[in-house]
């Protein structure tokens, strides 16, 4: 059994800032890659930011240079700091992570409830 509690989410204006949180706990052996994805009403959930063990960040292109994502493995938590908020950025924000259950275990994921976050003046 995975948890995934994210926080952080809420209403802001445009040009505000946000940072989300999710913290991982449970049967988790170790974590693989934590990041954040978002789905807009009447859109499909796209991906938002990633950090994968050994790599670079990585984002999509419409938030590149305003968001960043980072990961504090010792808590087993990923964050998605988000300034020069836009109205395009609303949406809900889930959160994922790719992990392994025990040594030697095929890889799973898991997704988070999600977190609402609205940028409206």
């Amino acid at each position: 059994q995975v948890q995934l509690v994210e926080s952080g989410g809420g209403l802001v204006q445009p040009g505000g800032s946000l940072r989300l949180s999710c913290t991982a706990s449970g049967s988790i052996y170790s974590i693989e890659t934590m990041g954040w994805h978002r789905q807009a009403p009447g859109k499909q959930r796209e991906l938002v930011a990633y950090i994968r063990n050994g790599e670079p960040p990585s984002y999509a292109e419409s938030v590149k240079g305003r968001f960043a994502v980072s990961r504090d493995i010792t808590k087993n938590t990923v964050y998605l700091q988000m300034n020069s908020l836009e109205p395009e950025d609303t949406a809900v924000y889930y959160c994922h992570l790719y992990y392994f259950s025990a040594a030697y275990s095929v890889m799973r994921d898991y997704w988070g409830q999600g977190t609402q976050v609205t940028v409206s003046s």
